[in-house]
């Protein structure tokens, strides 16, 4: 027989489920997230990571001949139980996956299996102009389930541009930035007009604005925009200086998605328990082998491709993904992960990016362990850092991938390894000649499978780095070091060029 205390529970648990006994979020500082994974791993203490001033007592390595204390990387085309890699069958089949799982294991972290949906809903739809020239523009978001955890919403924030002009869809390029749409036409002369009046009637009827309008007779709340604002623009530009990617990429035919990441996961400690990470966690903080922030940009990138398979004016065959410093390391991560994704132009990524993890240069692993960077990467990556743990001391060379193995997943695709020079302010802390080392290295497997590698040997100890503005670029993995600085402006001309020619685009309207 059931009470009537019984009754009241059994409709308790069928109003309220499984949410009447889910747990609250965690709120963490990043300094506790960060104590938190040492806890879990039974890391007491780590190595401090290095600092750009060389004045400090842990200045970074500068010196070459001190920089390569573990000279030798893990081989890439030798499995895991010694066998050499002779084949493409053998790569996909057995050596790929290994390295996939080293990555996921101990580097960037893994997808989890309960990650939920994305519906994409196009919030506006406009015929803009990019310089002077007429494009189609989508400001979308793409709001991911949150059902199962209803106090953390991640809506992801994408901007897509294509010429207005193209006939049939055309090549795109997805940007790691801010999602902001172009141009967004305004209200001309006659309907800024009327939205005046009706603003100044507003403010008028309010006692306390009622005497400014008196005050203020002509004054308008808002200005038609200027029809010649895009001139005007034009004009600042020094002789011989490049147009902005944006208006590059459209002049050449292309399209661009601007795909926000803050959107998709913060970029802090304090936000792992918010974010994409948070909300599949319901807010709980990662364990050790759980994605960092670098491979939940990737994920979000592959929703943002997603939405792009369905898009009428984009060759989906044919989008790249780009970044430059944090977000050209998930870049890289981006198109090692999703194979979906045809190219990349990974700018400026430097540790956990392109350049070797083994190499004490500039910034160091240590760097990428401490708080400010840790959450970009596995938990599992701290132990390498550890002086003092329940498994004893850990250093790079534990490691049991490196960064040109991660390139080397891109294979055969179109990988494009941009760098400025330290004299402009890509500084030498991110170990340029360290991520050439690691592109000769990759350059084995894209040869294995098909594809072109930068045409040189692929001796990466001994093979010179070239000069800046040197082109590299003759096979589908290529390497530019341009004249500027923390950016790969300067690059993006070549890129385009070069991404065009290799993938026989023909740009037609």
């Amino acid at each position: 027989m059931i009470t009537m205390k019984k009754f009241l529970l059994l409709c308790a648990v069928c109003l309220f489920g499984s949410a009447a006994y889910a747990q609250e979020p965690v709120v963490f500082t990043t300094e506790q997230d960060h104590q938190n994974m040492l806890d879990q791993l039974g890391i007491k203490s780590i190595r401090r990571g290095f600092d750009a001033d060389q004045s400090s007592p842990y200045a970074a390595n500068y010196d070459e001949s001190k920089a390569n204390p573990y000279p030798v990387i893990p081989e890439l085309m030798k499995t895991n139980d010694g066998k050499r890699v002779k084949n493409a069958k053998q790569w996909y089949e057995v050596r790929r996956p290994e390295i996939v799982e080293a990555f996921e294991s101990e580097v960037y972290g893994r997808l989890p299996e309960n990650i939920p949906s994305v519906t994409w809903t196009v919030k506006a739809q406009e015929i803009e102009t990019v310089g002077m020239m007429r494009v189609k523009a989508k400001q979308l978001v793409g709001h991911v389930d949150n059902s199962a955890c209803p106090s953390i919403n991640v809506d992801i924030k994408m901007v897509v541009v294509t010429p207005a002009d193209a006939k049939g869809p055309v090549p795109l390029l997805m940007m790691f930035g801010a999602a902001n749409l172009p141009n967004p036409v305004t209200p001309g002369a006659e309907d800024m007009a009327v939205i005046n009046e009706t603003l100044r009637s507003l403010l008028a009827s309010d006692p306390r604005t009622a005497e400014l309008m008196k005050k203020y007779p002509a004054w308008q709340p808002f200005e038609p925009a200027n029809p010649f604002a895009a001139f005007s623009r034009m004009a600042q530009r020094q002789p011989g200086q490049d147009a902005p990617s944006t208006e590059q990429l459209i002049a050449a035919g292309w399209g661009y998605a601007m795909i926000d990441p803050s959107s998709i996961q913060a970029d802090n400690g304090a936000g792992l328990t918010r974010g994409i990470i948070g909300l599949v966690n319901k807010g709980q903080p990662r364990k050790p082998d759980d994605w960092g922030s670098l491979r939940a940009w990737a994920w979000g990138a592959a929703r943002g491709l997603d939405y792009l398979e369905t898009d009428p004016d984009v060759d989906a065959k044919h989008v790249g993904i780009e970044g430059v410093s944090r977000y050209g390391k998930a870049a890289l991560v981006t198109l090692a992960f999703e194979e979906r994704f045809a190219m990349g132009l990974i700018g400026s990524s430097g540790k956990g990016g392109a350049a070797l993890h083994r190499r004490i240069f500039g910034e160091g692993l240590e760097n990428l362990t401490g708080s400010g960077e840790y959450h970009w990467m596995a938990g599992n990556y701290l132990k390498y850092a550890a002086i003092e743990s329940k498994t004893g001391a850990w250093n790079a060379d534990m490691l049991p991938v490196d960064s040109h193995q991660l390139i080397a997943l891109c294979a055969p695709r179109l990988v494009f390894i941009s760098y400025g020079i330290p004299e402009q302010g890509d500084a030498l802390w991110l170990d340029q000649y360290g991520s050439w080392q690691a592109t000769i290295a990759a350059g084995e497997a894209f040869k294995l499978l098909g594809g072109t590698d930068l045409g040189l040997s692929n001796d990466y100890r001994n093979e010179p780095m070239p000069p800046y503005n040197t082109d590299v670029l003759e096979g589908d993995l290529a390497w530019r070091q341009h004249d500027g600085g923390h950016t790969d402006a300067p690059n993006m001309k070549h890129f385009i060029k070069w991404a065009t020619e290799k993938i026989g685009y023909i740009y037609k309207r």
